[in-house]
């Protein structure tokens, strides 16, 4: 019986044939555009035929025989030798906010993965700009941090990051600064909306999340900031001086630092675990670092002993945040977490989780070329690896741009299995080790390889790989098992280590132009020599009795133990290029201001170093002019480099807090004295503070407003409220008190022995 499926009533996801393979009558087909939806036939071959679904009539089945029928009444014929007919929806796109101008221009405003960003152009007498964000948990527009508005050449942009999944709006407010006074005003009639911007959270299936629910680095599951995190943007201007205290001795005594670099390692004291994040804005060299920790990677990151929690996570604002000329080392360390940047021209690897890591999550990054060497090494040596007792890693959507040996996974030295995810990357001509696996258990899925000229997957010494719905565009050795399949085939490709095993299910092998080389051996066709079992479910359990050929390694099966896997949901590998390729899919925000495009003809099957891609790097120039340091109100002042716990200020407000060493949240505060962790707790507005100034001989606050504003004190629950305010004494009748401030100048200072935990000035809200 013949069906008839008309794409725009019915979507046929699936159709298996047993029939032998043979050759189609018409070939009309047409190449996979990421720009189009597409009907894709897989074939038994192992590659696909895409149609635009625009112009199609429809496709029929009839038994074993699958006719195209094409708009203009031509007919492609396959007769026996589809195995599959899928529909893949084009790239996505990031859906455009409502634009509402009122005097600011905004020129573009979109959401991203726990973050947005808005673009607008200079507004005439504008000595800088107020952006305020209302969505997700903030009810109200709230104030962002002045780090994220940065001008450029043309145009003026703004981020907002450690969103929660929702939409959101943003007002953006022109500032002008009195030539008379000096005193900074907002004008508020100008102020421009963006609205109906759709934020989406970042994917986070994998090893790295595997039963580790406190959230990894920084931030939590749900993309805000754990609480008390400390944040430090991080410029050529600020990475020598950023400066923070670190808890240093069991007994809670704190030790001053000041840099990047030593800031981190006073982490590797062991003895705090507050999250930081760290945010790179534009291009950051070497040269501006006020040292490395690793004098061949670069910045290290570790921990007193192996696997010790950090909570660190190293960030990029914006599509720009690069790092130039050096790379991270990990160690010993536990919660770490890198996204949203750029590498190139690292000393040695972009990114090394060497020695006793786990639950490290690697997202989100575009990986260049590192240090010019010679030979193997003329693009530089790894890009990512994960080696020496390191697990519970997540790898994902990462881009590597020709990278040559790009990722690296296990030594000789594992005592494993080290269980990593690699998930929806983007090898975009890279060469080879996509990864190269020893001794770990890994899980590679979803991942697009677009012309690899050497190999994809490698396995060797006891890795047990499973290999799912990945995309192998032009792939040279897809899956590759030491000494024996495709790499006992001439020459080899790996040197003298027994191989691993690499489970397989649901990969694509498109434009194999039918070579034996592009398209794997599997173990149901030669059971002696394989490169992979091709398994017929995600679930099915590999054999016992399937084993490698040089040192016989059986499978693991790790995918299959609940006790040891993760839940997820993979694409279609047919989807795979369109998800990886698009605006939420691998590397940096919008892919980043640094883009190459490779010609397939070319690049696919070549492996030498890109001279024009090369030159791209070397003459890289960051386009960031400056950060708009003009602070109206509340935020940090210009040159303030720590912001607490960046919760940003409700708008026509100004709060701090205090640490335990009486350090405020809010550099508009001026703040002498001692603080303390063990004098009680304050609830503010729903949120408990533990720490505090004490009210001392030796405390002081001071600060200046420029109208008038009422001011609330916060003692300690049990307390009740007394201090002095410019020398007279006040007292309340419970642990708050509130005064109306006129415009001027103001010190608090000791009355009794209180302990003060917050201060909020209030200004009157706009109508």
């Amino acid at each position: 019986m013949k069906k008839t499926i008309f794409i725009f009533m019915a979507l046929l996801t699936s159709l298996m044939c047993n029939a032998q393979q043979t050759n189609e009558v018409n070939d009309h087909s047409v190449a996979k555009n990421l720009f189009k939806n597409q009907a894709g036939l897989q074939l038994l071959s192992g590659d696909v035929k895409y149609y635009n679904t625009e112009d199609l009539a429809d496709i029929s089945i009839d038994g074993a025989k699958v006719s195209v029928n094409i708009k203009n009444e031509t007919t492609d014929i396959f007769d026996g030798n589809v195995s599959e007919i899928s529909f893949c929806k084009k790239s996505d796109e990031a859906t455009p906010a409502t634009i509402e101008n009122n005097g600011v221009e905004l020129t573009e405003a979109a959401g991203w993965l726990e973050s947005l960003y808005m673009k607008w152009n200079f507004y005439e007498g504008a000595t800088s700009y107020n952006v305020y964000v209302k969505g997700g948990k903030y009810t109200d527009f709230t104030k962002i941090d002045y780090q994220l508005i940065r001008k450029y050449p043309n145009y003026v942009r703004a981020d907002v990051v450690g969103l929660v999944e929702g939409v959101y709006e943003v007002k953006v407010v022109p500032v002008v600064k009195s030539e008379a006074s000096g005193e900074s005003t907002e004008i508020a009639d100008k102020a421009s909306y963006a609205k109906d911007i759709a934020v989406k959270a970042y994917d986070r299936s994998g090893f790295a999340h595997f039963n580790y629910s406190a959230g990894i680095g920084a931030y939590n599951n749900d993309g805000s900031l754990k609480d008390g995190a400390k944040v430090f943007y991080v410029t050529a201007n600020t990475a020598k001086t950023i400066t923070t205290s670190v808890v240093t001795d069991s007994k809670g005594g704190t030790t001053e630092f000041t840099g990047l670099q030593s800031i981190i390692s006073g982490y590797e004291k062991g003895c705090d675990t507050t999250p930081i994040t760290f945010r790179f804005i534009g291009t950051v060299t070497k040269d501006d670092m006020d040292g490395i920790g690793s004098s061949e990677e670069g910045i290290q990151v570790k921990g007193r002993k192996a696997y010790s929690e950090l909570n660190i996570t190293l960030e990029g604002i914006g599509d720009d945040a690069t790092i130039y000329g050096f790379g991270f080392l990990v160690r010993n360390s536990k919660s770490v977490e890198f996204r949203n940047f750029g590498i190139m021209r690292c000393m040695d690897d972009g990114i090394t989780l060497d020695t006793d890591n786990s639950n490290i999550w690697v997202h989100n990054m575009d990986v260049y070329y590192g240090n010019k060497g010679s030979g193997d090494k003329a693009k530089g040596d790894g890009a990512i690896d994960v080696k020496s007792d390191s697990k519970y890693v997540t790898l994902s959507y990462c881009h590597f741009w020709d990278t040559g040996k790009t990722n690296m996974f296990g030594m000789k030295s594992e005592s494993g299995p080290n269980y990593i995810s690699y998930h929806h990357n983007w090898f975009d001509h890279s060469d080879s080790r996509h990864p190269r696996i020893r001794t770990m258990s890994v899980h590679v899925y979803n991942n697009y390889y677009d012309g690899n000229a050497t190999y994809g997957v490698g396995v060797t010494t006891g890795a047990s790989c499973f290999a799912e719905n990945n995309y192998f565009r032009h792939t040279h050795a897809p899956l590759l098992s030491s000494k024996q399949g495709t790499d006992a085939k001439g020459d080899g490709i790996f040197t003298g280590e027994n191989g691993g095993i690499i489970k397989s299910f649901g990969n694509i092998y498109a434009e194999n132009d039918g070579s034996e080389y592009y398209v794997p051996i599997t173990y149901q066709t030669n059971n002696t020599s394989f490169d992979c079992y091709e398994a017929s479910s995600r679930d099915e359990q590999v054999p016992a009795t399937v084993k490698t050929l040089a040192g016989g390694t059986s499978y693991d099966n790790f995918d299959t133990n609940p006790s040891l896997m993760y839940s997820y949901t993979p694409d279609a590998a047919i989807d795979v290029p369109a998800i990886v390729t698009g605006s939420f899919g691998a590397g940096r925000m919008n892919h980043g201001d640094c883009q190459f495009t490779f010609n397939n003809e070319v690049d696919d099957t070549n492996d030498d170093l890109n001279n024009d891609l090369s030159n791209l790097i070397d003459s890289y120039e960051p386009s960031l002019i400056s950060i708009y340091d003009e602070v109206v109100g509340s935020g940090t002042e210009p040159g303030g480099d720590e912001t607490g716990d960046d919760e940003p200020t409700p708008a026509n407000t100004i709060f701090t807090s205090f640490d335990k060493d009486g350090i405020p949240s809010n550099n508009f505060f001026t703040v002498s004295g001692n603080g303390s962790s063990s004098k009680g707790e304050a609830v503010i507005d729903g949120k408990t503070y533990t720490t505090c100034l004490k009210m001392e001989s030796a405390a002081s606050v001071e600060f200046t407003i420029s109208e008038p504003m009422k001011m609330t004190l916060y003692f300690g629950s049990t307390e009740t409220a007394s201090i002095k305010i410019n020398g007279n004494k006040i007292t309340g009748s419970g642990s708050t008190y509130s005064e109306q401030l006129e415009a001027g100048s103001y010190e608090l200072t000791k009355d009794k022995s209180v302990n003060l935990f917050g201060i909020k000035l209030e200004a009157a809200k706009d109508n």
